[in-house]
């Protein structure tokens, strides 16, 4: 077995100890991963922040959502370098189980129990987490959960999020108008778990 110059065994241990525990070996080679997909925000955002904006979108103050299927949505908000953005803002807002925003728009018609907003700061792992509900439709639009990215004053991103295999997407305009690859950006699995149901939605920004 050959013998490695101690200059040589130095500079790879410490290499080795300045990696970030928190990047997988693709992401920490990789530097040019695809950014998610913009898309519009619609006409629902919220005209003024709810006071409970906190990560759980089924208690609202004291009042406790029990409608419709509870899910959590997770993920990291990383660059195109795979490296986490921390003190990302990560936001999402959708309709509640009967298809109505908190919005005058919409008439100001959602359950009030139900919060409809929530945002996470990420820290250095990028890592999000919100406890919500899987999306359900309402005229004109398959389901879908509205997601911002912002960093400090900064907009990153704006877009959403849809359930994979559901019958929906290929009538609506907007996710028929993506190209394929941005589909499967956007577009992912609910899948069941010990308490509620489960997606994970990577966010890739151009910070």
């Amino acid at each position: 077995m050959p013998v490695l110059p101690r200059r040589r065994i130095l500079i790879a241990s410490a290499a080795a100890v300045a990696a970030p525990v928190w990047l997988s070996p693709a992401l920490a080679q990789s530097n040019n991963l695809r950014p998610t997909p913009r898309q519009t925000e619609g006409p629902f955002y919220p005209v003024s922040l709810p006071a409970d904006s906190d990560a759980d979108l089924l208690k609202n103050g004291q009042a406790v959502y029990g409608k419709g299927q509870p899910a959590w949505v997770d993920g990291t908000v990383t660059d195109l370098a795979g490296v986490p953005v921390a003190g990302a803002v990560v936001e999402i807002w959708q309709c509640d189980h009967a298809g109505h925003y908190h919005h005058p728009g919409d008439g100001d018609r959602a359950d009030p129990a139900f919060q409809g907003f929530g945002k996470v700061t990420v820290g250095r792992d990028g890592r999000y987490r919100f406890r919500t509900l899987k999306p359900v439709p309402y005229t004109g639009r398959t389901p879908h959960i509205h997601v911002k990215v912002r960093l400090d004053r900064a907009e990153l991103l704006t877009t959403q999020l849809y359930v994979a295999g559901d019958p929906g997407n290929e009538r609506d305009g907007i996710w028929r108008r993506m190209s394929e690859a941005d589909r499967a950006a956007v577009t992912v699995p609910f899948a069941p778990g010990n308490d509620g149901l489960r997606a994970t939605f990577p966010i890739v920004v151009q910070a």
